[in-house]
C-alpha cells in the first residue's frame, strides 16, 4: 500500500511542477520567441550563403542546429530558477519529483523546437530527402535525447554555479557520441536504399536515453541536498 501512495504522490508532485514550467513558458516567452528568432536568422544568413545545399551538408548542419537550440533553451531552465524559489521547491518536492519534471518539460519544449527548425530548415534550404517523414521521426527522436542530456548537464552546472564552463567541459564527451548517432540514423531518410546496423544503432540512442535518466535520478539528489 505504502509505495502506491508515494508512487501517486511523486506523480503528482511531477505534474505539479511540470504544469508550473509550462505556465510560465507560456507567459513569459522569451525563450521560445528567442531562439526561434535565432533558428531564423541563422537559417537565413545559411540560405543567403549557400543556397540549398546537398544532401549530407543539410543534415550536418540541421544537428548543429539542434545542438545550438539545446543549449540555448534548455540551459536555462535551472538558471532562472533563484536560490529562494529551489529552497521552496525542496520543502513540497522531493529531488527526483523534480528532476523528472524538467526532463519532461525540456523534452516537450525541444520537441517543438524541433519541428519548428525543420521546417524552417525545408522552407528555406530546400527539401533533399526521399524520405521526410522518417526524418520528422529521427529529429524528434533526436532533439528528446539532446534535451535529456543537456537537462543534466544544467542541473550540475547550476547547482556548481560554474554554468557555461562545467556545461562545456561536460558535455562535449556526452554529445559527440550522440550526435554521431543521430548522423547515421537519420541516413534512411537520406538514401532510398535501407542501411544495415539501423536497429542496433536505435537501440544503442535508447539506451543512452536511459543512462541519462538513471544517472540524473541517482545523482541530482546529492547536489538537491546542497
Amino acid at each position: 500500500m505504502w509505495p502506491k501512495i508515494n508512487l501517486i504522490g511523486s506523480t503528482r508532485h511531477i505534474l505539479t511542477l511540470f504544469k508550473k514550467d509550462l505556465l510560465l513558458e507560456i507567459r513569459q516567452q522569451y525563450t521560445f520567441y528567442g531562439v526561434l528568432l535565432y533558428v531564423a536568422s541563422t537559417i537565413f544568413v545559411l540560405y543567403m550563403s549557400m543556397g540549398e545545399p546537398e544532401g549530407a551538408v543539410w543534415k550536418g548542419l540541421f544537428w548543429m542546429m539542434q545542438l545550438f537550440i539545446c543549449v540555448n533553451a534548455v540551459a536555462k531552465s535551472f538558471l532562472q530558477e533563484g536560490r529562494g524559489r529551489l529552497l521552496y521547491f525542496y520543502t513540497i518536492a522531493g529531488p527526483r519529483d523534480f528532476i523528472l519534471s524538467k526532463l519532461l518539460f525540456n523534452a516537450l519544449l525541444m520537441l517543438l523546437m524541433s519541428l519548428v527548425s525543420m521546417a524552417l530548415f525545408v522552407l528555406m534550404l530546400g527539401n533533399p530527402m526521399p524520405n521526410p517523414l522518417a526524418f520528422v521521426m529521427i529529429s524528434c527522436l533526436g532533439g528528446i535525447s539532446l534535451s535529456l542530456v543537456f537537462t543534466f548537464l544544467a542541473a550540475i552546472a547550476a547547482r556548481a554555479q560554474q554554468s557555461a564552463a562545467l556545461m562545456a567541459i561536460l558535455g562535449f564527451p556526452l554529445v559527440i557520441p550522440q550526435l554521431l548517432l543521430l548522423g547515421k540514423i537519420s541516413t534512411i531518410a537520406f538514401e532510398t536504399v535501407l542501411q544495415g546496423g539501423l536497429m542496433e544503432m536505435n537501440l544503442l540512442l535508447g539506451g543512452l536515453d536511459v543512462l541519462i535518466v538513471a544517472l540524473a535520478l541517482i545523482l541530482f539528489p546529492f547536489l538537491w541536498k546542497d
